[in-house]
């Protein structure tokens, strides 16, 4: 399957291969393309959304001569449009999207007569549909919701996309818990390294509350079952993604202490030697560090998700719509003293919270710890915002490192306005 912009259409390279309407009206076809659809998300849509946005939220650097890998890393006012990196974090989520559609359009037929086999595919397809919106909510200000093939796919606000997903997700929630889906989907798409319905409440508890909708993010996080695991798995025939950006072909390095400010890392912080190692180098006047983590071999797994992420978002949500602050510091406190038992081995191993009470005080806290750790899961340039972390400044080329992101946002890439006259004006900055 190929890159596409805001169409949806299934392009195989292989002329003997199955043409479309073989794949989406059999029922080998959907299963096939439901796992087909997962190994694309873990590998090419990880890329893209962990790699690029990660280096506009100074998790990494770029360090090659490569002229998409420079511009990204500068960032600013001056980055093109038709910057490749920009393109393929479009591209991979809006293929995600494509393949996702496809499930849910024709599961109703093909598995008319397995209803437990449908609701699993139609979840999975919602779950994945969803979290292409997220990417795409992470990286643009607006983009389709809907893949066309003509071209002409209508653009949306990223807040009226996120009410689109949590609706596919709430759906998918109700769907499941009227009839489980079937033993045969279980085993053969969603595999023993995937819990689907808490990687769905996951993803609702995140949408919410970048929509603001704090008592629906807090409801969705307690839903989830902290005691189960997700995982993209790999292996060398289909390797682990950012270990192929950055061990094997070196585009980019781990910056120290997370990216962040001093004031935001505690030196005695147990993630630090979870995700890095040494030797360091110098390079433009930054430590740069060995990345370790989840990312320092071919066919190390990547979590889905990361339980501690859940506790965070309670801490957040209890937060923002005025709960108890001792509330959201137990929530703080399970995260921050965690000397062991993570299901991912990140351990925090800090002392209990000893900082300001306030609530503004405490976001700064929680901001903090999703930056440790949640290191490098796409999920930085989204909390850089959320956060109200200073923004870079307009027409400064490259925007200094001092600033904790380089863009708000992406251009649209040229590939897209080229074909969709809906395309709109590409962001300031």
């Amino acid at each position: 399957m190929i890159m596409f912009t805001g169409c949806a259409k299934l392009d195989y390279e292989n002329p003997n291969g199955p043409i479309d309407t073989q794949v989406l009206t059999s029922r080998e076809g959907l299963i096939s393309l439901a796992i087909g659809m997962k190994q694309f998300y873990a590998t090419s849509g990880v890329q893209a959304l962990f790699i690029t946005p990660g280096v506009t939220a100074r998790e990494l650097k770029g360090i090659t001569t490569f002229t998409n890998v420079l511009e990204i890393e500068a960032g600013g006012t001056a980055l093109p449009t038709f910057n490749g990196n920009v393109l393929g974090v479009w591209s991979n989520m809006l293929r995600t999207m494509g393949m996702a559609e496809d499930l849910l359009n024709n599961a109703d037929e093909v598995f008319s007569a397995e209803n437990d086999t449908k609701t699993g595919i139609k979840a999975f397809g919602s779950l994945f549909k969803a979290m292409s919106i997220t990417g795409l909510a992470t990286a643009f200000e607006q983009f389709p919701i809907e893949t066309i093939e003509e071209g002409t796919a209508t653009f949306v606000t990223r807040q009226a996309a996120l009410e689109a997903a949590i609706k596919l997700l709430d759906d998918a929630v109700t769907a499941i818990a009227a009839t489980a889906p079937s033993a045969e989907f279980n085993t053969r798409v969603v595999g023993t390294d995937m819990i689907l319905p808490d990687c769905i409440n996951v993803y609702r508890a995140r949408i919410n509350m970048m929509l603001g909708k704090y008592t629906e993010s807090l409801a969705a996080a307690n839903a989830v079952n902290l005691a189960t695991k997700s995982q993209f798995i790999y292996s060398t025939q289909s390797p682990n993604p950012v270990y192929q950006q950055i061990a094997v072909a070196i585009n980019y390095k781990p910056r120290a202490n997370f990216g962040l400010p001093a004031a935001l890392v505690n030196p005695g912080d147990g993630r630090l030697s979870f995700y890095f190692s040494t030797p360091d180098v110098i390079v433009g006047g930054e430590t740069l560090k060995t990345l370790r983590g989840f990312f320092d071999d071919i066919a190390k797994p990547i979590p889905i998700y990361l339980p501690d992420e859940v506790r965070l978002l309670k801490a957040e949500a209890i937060l923002r719509s005025g709960g108890a602050v001792t509330d959201a510091i137990i929530q703080i406190n399970a995260v921050r003293t965690q000397a062991s038992g993570d299901a991912f081995g990140v351990n925090a191993n800090l002392p209990v919270y000893g900082g300001s009470i306030t609530r503004e005080a405490l976001l700064v806290e929680v901001y903090a710890q999703r930056c440790a750790e949640l290191f490098l899961q796409g999920l930085r340039l989204e909390d850089s915002r959320r956060f109200g972390r200073t923004p870079p400044p307009l027409n400064v080329n490259p925007v200094p490192t001092t600033f904790e992101r380089s863009r708000n946002f992406y251009p649209y890439p040229d590939q897209e306005r080229l074909t969709n006259s809906n395309t709109p004006i590409d962001p300031q900055i």
